[in-house]
């Protein structure tokens, strides 16, 4: 039943971005950009790694990096905490809004389907869940381990920041008898280069290979429809 609410969630609000349509959410102010909230640094250094990546390859996908720099987009990291609040915490700005949520594991995937449900209920604004656990599996194993010589294999419910901190492990050690806090920072020590290093080694075919129903591809295609640019040579 999540599986199906979470694609029903996406695929609504990536087809009025995609034909350009944003009917009855139209957004308020056609003189602005698109804020992009996303739950942490991580998650822009993917999207703006990603982007430029695949914008080389394909000009109709926007580099966001030239959207950000062009005054028309800006990042909004709400590092965790409560969905719901941010669902419409920044609606008194009446700027067009684009939310991307992983979709982690139950319960918490419950909770992302209901404040995506709210933020696609507002005017001008849009929400996606990623159809796997988080950014991270979007990653292809050869770009990890082109980036640091890891090989590793994971599913899509898998959290790739673990499976790959635990591979990267001097033979002698052991993850379980690690301490939490120990743990925690080399999971975050292995996020930040994933989203970075990681990322940088990807390709349109590796990602194609991770993502066949073109996802990250869509949520682009929606950021630039939100902030007002036409699809056709990205012209600002």
């Amino acid at each position: 039943m999540l599986e199906q609410l979470t694609y029903e969630t996406k695929s609504q609000h990536l087809s009025g971005c995609e034909s350009g349509d944003l009917g009855s959410n139209q957004p308020r102010q056609s003189n602005t950009g698109v804020l992009v909230v996303v739950e942490g640094p991580n998650d822009i250094e993917f999207l703006r790694r990603i982007s430029r990546i695949l914008h080389f390859a394909d000009p109709t996908i926007p580099d966001l990096n030239i959207l950000e720099e062009a005054g028309r987009m800006i990042f909004v990291p709400f590092g965790g905490g409560c969905l719901h609040y941010w669902s419409h915490r920044m609606g008194p700005l009446a700027w067009p809004e684009f939310h991307l949520y992983d979709r982690e594991l139950p319960p918490e995937t419950k909770l992302r389907i209901q404040a995506a449900r709210a933020v696609n209920g507002r005017v001008g604004c849009r929400a996606a869940i990623t159809s796997k656990r988080s950014l991270e599996n979007y990653l292809s194993p050869a770009a990890i381990e082109d980036a640091k010589l890891v090989r590793v294999e994971y599913s899509d419910s898998d959290s790739v920041a673990d499976v790959v901190a635990q591979a990267s492990l001097p033979s002698h050690c052991r993850w379980d008898l690690l301490s939490r806090r120990a743990q925690r920072r080399l999971r975050n020590q292995t996020k930040k280069w994933l989203n970075t290093k990681a990322v940088d080694h990807m390709t349109p075919a590796r990602l194609a290979g991770q993502d066949p129903t073109c996802e990250v591809a869509g949520w682009l295609r929606c950021i630039s429809s939100l902030a007002g640019i036409r699809r056709a040579g990205m012209q600002l």
